[in-house]
């Protein structure tokens, strides 16, 4: 069964929905946190591709409320640009876990990363926002994702402002765009490319702090 097959037969399956903007804080000084545990994947198994897909599905069909396998599922879906199947899933997947479940921040997480990366900056954005606003987060991957989600939705300034925060918490790292690939090697070269002409517009105007 091939993965197209295996996002036919759950094709349908759940109503689209979206996460509600939530207005973004100012940024805070410093942003020393590594927040591991919501940086990470969704990894329910370990097998790739249409085998993953046809795994996950069997899982989900003997057990619906399965939060992990949706999220993966949902993933794999995104990645594999049927989009509006994605989105159904990771509803699913919100459906089974609340903002108190250790699996909520990932999945928010990586539900952005699937949006940016099909063209969806603004929804994106509205899922990292979540992550800032429900927990007040210091996590060292707000100020250069946030910058990134701005920049791309044409919110410059408030990008610049953002970037300016990951250089006040490394300045040795964050001044200089040789470091990208180093510190987010799970970015694309666009991505680091696009964080980079954030970089360049700080630089040209450095914002004062607070």
């Amino acid at each position: 069964m091939s993965i197209r097959t295996v996002f036919l037969l759950i094709a349908g399956l759940a109503a689209a929905g979206s996460a509600s903007a939530q207005a973004l804080p100012k940024p805070a000084e410093f942003y020393f946190d590594a927040e591991p545990t919501t940086t990470r994947p969704i990894v329910a198994v370990r097998e790739t591709g249409d085998a993953a897909a046809q795994k996950l599905l069997k899982v989900i069909e003997r057990n619906p409320h399965a939060k992990a396998e949706h999220a993966q599922l949902a993933h794999l879906a995104m990645e594999a640009g049927r989009v509006d199947l994605g989105k159904d899933l990771y509803t699913r997947t919100f459906a089974r876990v609340s903002d108190t479940d250790a699996l909520w921040r990932p999945v928010v997480w990586n539900y952005g990363w699937d949006l940016y990366r099909n063209g969806d900056a603004a929804g994106a954005l509205a899922q990292w926002q979540q992550l800032v606003t429900a927990r007040r987060s210091n996590g060292s991957w707000v100020p250069p994702t946030l910058a990134l989600a701005l920049w791309s939705n044409g919110r410059k300034d408030e990008a610049v402002q953002w970037y300016a925060a990951a250089v006040r918490t490394e300045p040795q790292l964050w001044r200089d765009p040789a470091n990208f690939a180093r510190l987010l090697p799970e970015w694309r070269d666009e991505e680091r490319a696009l964080l980079a002409e954030v970089q360049a517009a700080w630089a040209a105007n450095p914002p004062a702090w607070p």
